[in-house]
């Protein structure tokens, strides 16, 4: 059962979450995008405060899976992927560097042969659709102790092989839902390896967040202290572009 408060806080922040975050062609009209600007920073403190910085995100049986599951962005990614794809990506590896001790090249074999996690959260996409699906992987935290993060790292941000308009997509979030145990590197989805249009081989999946934080075709991993100087600065391909709040949480 869930109580009184329990819901009263975790109604503010879901219509939080849907005010600041809404359609594209709803944000892009000039007012709404520096108002969505302006509160984001607001709404991660409120998040982690009522919620709290380790709270899980929802977690479903198997019988609540949706039948049919959308792709949500881009559906493939650039040439060089499409090659790592044409031989079921047997050559292809995760970069994973920056400020970090020991960089890494992990082939998908090596993410495999991690310890796994298995979950069943709920995707809520900004567009207004949302869908249950099962993901497995390795936790994002496993990858990044075998790393060694320096003591500058801040962020930690997923450069994807997918582009728009020749803009390559990219995402980041920061050390607290990096090491988030629902946050992983997802390979599998409802029991069978990531399809071509859901991100293989390897997607984000930071459970906390809406869609458009869910990287597609992750390629690296680059460990920084700062977001500014990184395409637009903004820590993202829709917080650049479109005004997007860089911390998608519900």
């Amino acid at each position: 059962m869930i109580s009184r408060p329990t819901l009263s806080r975790r109604g503010l922040i879901a219509g939080g979450g849907l005010l600041l975050s809404g359609c594209d062609r709803i944000v892009r009209q000039p007012t709404i995008e520096g108002w969505v600007e302006g509160a984001a920073g607001l709404h991660q403190p409120a998040q982690r405060l009522l919620l709290g910085r380790d709270a899980l995100a929802r977690e479903f049986r198997e019988a609540e899976m949706s039948p049919t599951f959308r792709s949500n962005g881009n559906t493939e990614g650039d040439a060089a992927w499409a090659a790592h794809a044409a031989d079921g990506f047997a050559r292809w590896s995760l970069r994973v560097d920056g400020l970090v001790k020991r960089p890494l090249d992990l082939p998908l074999t090596a993410l495999k042969a991690m310890t796994q996690r298995r979950q069943i959260t709920r995707h809520d996409c900004v567009e207004g659709w949302s869908a249950i699906g099962q993901w497995q992987g390795p936790q994002l935290g496993q990858v990044l102790a075998m790393a060694g993060l320096m003591s500058t790292a801040r962020f930690v941000v997923f450069h994807c092989a997918d582009k728009t308009d020749d803009v390559p997509y990219y995402e980041s979030i920061d050390l607290i839902d990096a090491f988030h145990p629902q946050t992983i590197l997802a390979w599998a989805m409802n029991g069978r390896e990531l399809p071509l249009e859901h991100g293989a081989p390897v997607r984000l999946r930071v459970e906390r967040q809406l869609g458009y934080k869910q990287a597609k075709y992750v390629m690296r991993i680059e460990l920084r202290d700062t977001l500014a100087g990184l395409y637009g600065g903004k820590g993202g391909y829709w917080e650049d572009v479109a005004g997007y709040q860089w911390y998608g949480g519900i």
